[in-house]
């Protein structure tokens, strides 16, 4: 499994995302590029302890059920439902937003498992800090691809 925590994945997560440019366009989803590295940044804060969200409902009852196929190696699906507070609907600055992820993405490796919040997933509840690393280069990897990098 590969985790955000791992300097040489980290890397590549970086030279995929430094592959994008504001005309790169999406195989799928509603999302332009720009809106895309805006969205990919809020789980991010999330994994870093930057923005904490409730537990919703839908966490309450399907989270560990969720968390398990999240874990798989299996790819996610597309066009799976975004939590209302990881939507962006507004126009964004592709190159501040670009800035603004690698920032995040390279945090993961500058500060370690330390870095890491300490508090619950809104969906999955607790986690360690490398299920929040694979979680977060899955979701990575996933809009990535969505958008040919």
């Amino acid at each position: 499994m590969k985790n955000l925590l791992n300097a040489a994945v980290n890397k590549e997560i970086i030279d995929r995302l430094n592959s994008l440019t504001p005309s790169s366009q999406a195989q799928w989803g509603k999302m332009d590029v720009a809106q895309m590295l805006a969205h990919c940044q809020v789980p991010m804060q999330v994994a870093v302890g930057e923005v904490k969200l409730k537990k919703g409902w839908i966490g309450i009852f399907f989270g560990r059920l969720v968390k398990k196929q999240l874990m798989s190696d299996k790819p996610l699906k597309r066009g799976l439902p975004t939590d209302k507070s990881f939507l962006v609907v507004d126009q964004r600055d592709f190159d501040v937003e670009k800035e603004k992820l690698a920032v995040l993405i390279n945090h993961f490796v500058a500060k370690g498992p330390m870095g890491i919040s300490k508090n619950p997933h809104p969906i999955f509840g607790d986690m360690t800090p490398d299920e929040w690393g694979y979680l977060a280069w899955k979701h990575l990897d996933h809009h990535l691809t969505q958008f040919g990098a």
